[in-house]
């Protein structure tokens, strides 16, 4: 079956811990918006994707992405809808646009360093396979991992300080870190999101396998990391131009 190919670009957030009036998916990163570079990295993978892009609910943001990309000439065929009140509620709206039997990538908007093979490569994999009803990006754990507590011990400068939980190991081999672009089948993430949200959602991964869709995972890559900081959007701008 040949599927045709959605991405829903997750653009909704404030990312306060950016500390920038403007949203972290609308800064500049080296003369270009994180979210354009993010979109175009699947239209040149694929230039015939379907793109829907989720912008904050509140704010006129809609309206900035808008004349973003009529006055730089961005003319990405693109559905443009407002997210909802929490990450799983846009989502839904998101796939509301989507029909059975498409094949659908949800990425975070500001994951704009992945590549294009690996966009290739996912959706390669998932199209071989109708077993496959959901790939997901991971990476293993490289650092040594602790489980800790809040310290009885009070720094005088303010800093955080933390206690370790006694006879708590945790093995860093078993452990994985999961990333986006998250692929679904379609007919299978859209009824996944037609149960109840809880909390414990954390990503369309969760969602899917509380609704028991079989997930895959496969190798994602290290600079595919989410720009949360001000330290990540430095990282992403000198990797993008490294003599600077």
């Amino acid at each position: 079956m040949n599927r045709k190919k959605y991405l829903i670009v997750m653009a909704a957030g404030h990312g306060t811990r950016m500390h920038s009036e403007l949203p972290k998916q609308f800064l500049d990163l080296a003369g270009i918006p994180v979210l354009r570079r993010t979109i175009t990295k699947f239209i040149d993978a694929y230039p015939d994707i379907t793109v829907i892009t989720v912008l904050p609910v509140d704010g006129d943001y809609e309206q900035w992405w808008r004349d973003y990309c009529a006055q730089s000439d961005f003319m990405c065929p693109q559905m443009i809808i407002r997210g909802g009140i929490t990450r799983f509620h846009s989502v839904r709206a998101a796939l509301e646009k989507v029909p059975d039997g498409a094949l659908v990538a949800i990425h975070d908007g500001v994951r704009p360093m992945l590549s294009e093979g690996m966009i290739k490569s996912m959706f390669s994999v998932i199209s071989e396979d109708e077993d496959i009803r959901g790939l997901i990006p991971v990476i293993p754990m490289v650092d040594t991992l602790k489980i800790l507590k809040p310290s009885a011990v009070q720094s005088e400068s303010g800093h955080k300080l933390y206690s370790e939980q006694e006879e708590k190991h945790v093995d860093r081999s078993e452990i994985f870190g999961a990333q986006t672009p998250q692929i679904f089948r379609s007919e299978d993430i859209k009824k996944a999101y037609s149960q109840a949200y809880d909390t414990s959602f954390t990503d369309d991964a969760s969602v899917a396998s509380r609704y028991k869709i079989p997930l895959v995972y496969i190798e994602g890559e290290r600079l595919n990391f989410k720009i949360t900081t001000p330290e990540d959007l430095a990282m992403a701008k000198a990797l993008l131009n490294p003599d600077m």
